[in-house]
């Protein structure tokens, strides 16, 4: 086995782990939060449209985590500058921005419900906007990586 498919690999196999913490939280987290607030907060459904973003940022997530282990499918087997994954590249940019999306989304809520019930959002916003920051740094590489291939395809 070469370097080359053996880093592969290893990238794949930390992909299906963060695929399956991912799972995890939309199997087990997510909906025990919704179960203690429930009953902490009986006709209070003020959690519901934070954990609408939460999971529509983690199916977004998990779409870009498949794409990216297609995307590694394809380097495995030479393929690295093909139409194949230049989608997979086109697929993940669009996933990064869904998920800044459902992040301002979660921020704006924030906001609004700390308006109305005089909490301090501070601390969730910034962990939000660092979110978006770290969302928008992924972007940016992988516009960097769908450059080259655009020009090996029109060349």
């Amino acid at each position: 086995m070469n370097v080359q498919r053996g880093s592969t690999t290893f990238l794949k196999v930390i992909i299906f782990l963060i695929g399956f913490a991912v799972l995890a939280v939309c199997i087990v987290l997510l909906p025990e939060a919704a179960r203690r607030d429930a009953i902490e907060r009986p006709g209070d459904y003020s959690l519901y449209p934070l954990l609408v973003c939460a999971y529509g940022i983690c199916i977004t997530f998990s779409v870009a985590l498949y794409r990216v282990f297609k995307l590694l499918t394809y380097i495995e087997k030479k393929n690295a500058f093909s139409e194949l994954s230049l989608q997979s590249l086109e697929v993940i940019k669009k996933c990064t921005f869904t998920v800044i999306f459902f992040i301002f989304l979660a921020i704006v809520y924030l906001r609004v419900h700390a308006q109305y019930t005089g909490d301090d959002a501070a601390g969730p916003i910034s962990l939000g906007l660092m979110g978006i920051l770290a969302t928008s740094i992924i972007a940016a590489i992988v516009d960097v990586l769908q450059k080259p291939i655009k020009n090996v395809l029109n060349s």
